[in-house]
């Protein structure tokens, strides 16, 4: 077969090697969900890991897997696969550097996948994890396949990325997703599509705080006056943010834990709250820093001490006009592939805003349709997968030659 000459003939050939390879998709789908693969059973990651490194070997990439230690309280992950394949077009020539990013691991306990295994119904799948990643991931592998079929080589590199605990906040894997998208011109998040067809354009930013209040015991009954109530210092800090929402739009602020004392009959010394802070720019984030700060430097209580720690901070995945340019690029293709692709915002997080916060375009939800992720209702709409593939593919083809793009 001679090569397609316009991008719609490319797109009609990405469609029909597609569509020949659906039920390919369905049988490998079947055997990822057959593998119990969550965040904390490392085995199980790795024997996901296994299977995806054989697919990126069989069309060319270079792999190089990576092994984490154990966390501070002896809980092991498993390994994490960059795969890389060199195009024909060097950045000097305009090529790009593309990443695809997929994860391995589900929320799921072992033997999940026995008690529920994977099971055709209609047009839907449904098992464990079979949109929450296996889904997108087996997309992103099969989109790669057929760009090499069809000799697509116009782009500088593309790289996988698969990583085995984005289900608890990559906190083995994010040094190691920040170095790898560091050098990216463009990021492709393979989580699958929302419910109703739409890709992810926006991700909200997550940043974790511990407020930790100090105040001064005595005895309630004989000497109250000696003390000071850190408890009651909580609860006016407590209010006081909880009025935060509302001050900016796409933030939310939630005192989700709030710990004080040991017993009735002494003046609670201390107290302890837990904040959540989810907002769509990293401005905002910021914003509700200072005001965090500030309220903690006036906890309504004399002679109360507040120290304020921030945990962790996962960066928001911003709506930018670069990540519009790639939306556009997607658009085009769906409609070439008969599917008007909408683009949503939503407060999850995931390894895209990890990639996001090193100044990379992202697009996410790349994947096929899918929904009622980590419930026993989990479900994927098979019909939805030569589309969404032969898009992705197209999408990476378009991307890598900025001469196009």
């Amino acid at each position: 077969m001679s090569a397609p000459t316009s991008r719609r003939e490319r797109l009609d050939h990405f469609l029909d090697l597609a569509r020949i390879r659906r039920p390919r998709y369905l049988g490998d789908l079947e055997q990822l969900v057959s593998i119990d693969s969550g965040s904390y059973s490392p085995d199980g990651v790795n024997e996901v890991a296994d299977w995806v490194e054989r697919r990126l070997e069989q069309i060319g990439f270079d792999v190089e897997r990576v092994s984490f230690p154990p966390s501070p309280d002896g809980r092991r992950t498993g390994d994490a696969l960059v795969g890389r394949r060199r195009g024909g077009l060097p950045e000097a020539a305009g090529g790009r550097r593309i990443l695809l990013a997929a994860h391995m691991d589900t929320v799921f306990d072992d033997g999940t996948a026995a008690d529920r295994p994977f099971r055709v119904e209609g047009s839907m799948a449904y098992g464990p994890g079979v949109s929450d990643d296996k889904g997108g991931l087996l997309a992103g592998l099969t989109a790669l396949e057929i760009l090499d079929e069809h000799r697509t080589d116009a782009y500088d590199e593309l790289v996988f990325l698969a990583t085995p605990d984005e289900e608890i906040g990559s906190p083995a894997s994010r040094a190691l997703i920040e170095r790898t998208a560091a050098h990216m011109h463009y990021g492709l998040g393979l989580e699958c599509a929302r419910e109703n067809g739409d890709v992810v354009i926006a991700r909200k930013g997550v940043a974790d705080f511990r407020l930790t209040v100090t105040g001064r015991a005595a005895h309630a009954g004989i000497e109250p006056e000696r003390g000071v109530n850190a408890a009651l210092a909580a609860a006016h800090l407590t209010v006081a943010i909880q009025a935060l929402n509302g001050h900016w739009d796409d933030v939310t602020v939630n005192v989700g834990v709030v710990r004080a004392g040991t017993r009735a009959n002494i003046v609670c010394p201390q107290a302890e709250l837990c904040i959540e802070v989810r907002a769509a720019t990293t401005t905002d984030i910021q914003r509700v820093t200072r005001a965090i700060r500030e309220a903690a430097d006036h906890p309504g209580v004399p002679g109360v001490a507040v120290e304020v720690e921030q945990l962790d901070l996962c960066p928001p995945m911003e709506d930018t006009p670069a990540s519009r340019r790639m939306l556009e690029h997607a658009r085009r293709a769906a409609l070439a592939a008969g599917i008007e692709l909408g683009a949503a915002a939503t407060g999850g997080v995931g390894d895209a805003n990890l990639i996001a916060g090193t100044g990379v375009p992202v697009l996410d939800g790349l994947g096929p349709v899918g929904g009622a992720d980590h419930t026993p209702r989990e479900w994927l709409d098979t019909t939805s997968v030569p589309q969404r593939v032969a898009v992705l593919a197209d999408l990476i083809a378009s991307l890598g030659d900025a001469g196009t793009s």
